[in-house]
């Protein structure tokens, strides 16, 4: 599958790029925590890359894409906690929190570039009243 099929690669290669700066950052982590909240990081964000790759190749990705999203999130939280317990350095965690957004805008951009045309999301449309 060529890379015109799969627009959305960027977001595979962004994420990709965040881990790769990421394993080196983790492994500076003091000991205790390495372990622990060093390692539910590291899974969660290949979580997230593995989720990427696989909604790059498959034509149900809407699933996958919300799984990233989620897992995402997850490490929006962890990584401010990793710098507001100081195991990591404030520089670090806003490279950390840029990469991470970088890539939610991109998948949900993918996300809404897949929906089916003339579906909305489940709350559009919420603050019309319905007709009476």
């Amino acid at each position: 599958m060529s890379t015109a099929a799969r627009p959305n690669v960027s977001a595979v290669e962004a994420m990709y790029q965040f881990v790769l700066w990421l394993v080196p950052v983790l492994d500076g982590m003091p000991r205790s925590q390495k372990f622990l909240l060093g390692d539910r990081i590291q899974t969660t964000a290949m979580d997230v890359l593995d989720h990427l790759i696989e909604a790059a190749y498959s034509r149900e990705r809407a699933a996958l894409l919300r799984h990233a999203n989620l897992g995402l999130e997850k490490l929006r939280f962890w990584m401010r906690m990793s710098k507001d317990l100081k195991l990591i350095d404030f520089k670090r965690y806003e490279h950390a929190a840029r990469c991470i957004d970088d890539v939610g805008r991109q998948v949900g951009g993918w996300l809404k570039s897949n929906r089916p045309a003339g579906t909305t999301t489940p709350d559009a449309g919420a603050d019309h009243a319905p007709p009476t």
